[in-house]
């Protein structure tokens, strides 16, 4: 299910997706979450959104990564990832928007259930 949740501090919904997903998914601040990428992009010499920096970002937290099987590329939906996993925290890459599920849930500023997610990172539990 799509759950409207927007933790930017202006309400704002324009190139901010990796930092409201990385907010949402390890339920810190979106200035928090904001603040450790930019920091995290520095010592990479990257940008704070670029898939290197979050990814760097999200494993040093204990999360992991996995890859959407090539099965159906054009048919698996981010909505399909969020029913084929009702437990745990994911945030997924669709190769143009990052997005967290949680629980099943879409947690997201816009309803990207048809996206087609192509990798994702997962906190173990």
């Amino acid at each position: 299910m799509f759950i409207y949740t927007n933790p930017n501090p202006m309400n704002r919904k324009i190139g901010d997706c990796v930092i409201r997903a990385v907010a949402i998914s390890t339920m810190t601040s979106w200035n928090n979450a904001y603040i450790s990428l930019c920091q995290e992009g520095l010592e990479m010499a990257d940008l704070p959104n670029s898939n290197a920096v979050w990814g760097s970002y999200l494993k040093k937290l204990g999360f992991r990564k996995g890859i959407v099987p090539d099965t159906c590329p054009d048919c698996y939906t981010v909505a399909d990832f969020a029913e084929d996993n009702p437990y745990g925290t994911y945030v997924l890459c669709t190769g143009s928007h990052v997005v967290t599920i949680m629980d099943g849930n879409i947690y997201d500023a816009w309803d990207s259930s048809n996206e087609i997610p192509i990798f994702y990172y997962y906190m173990e539990e």
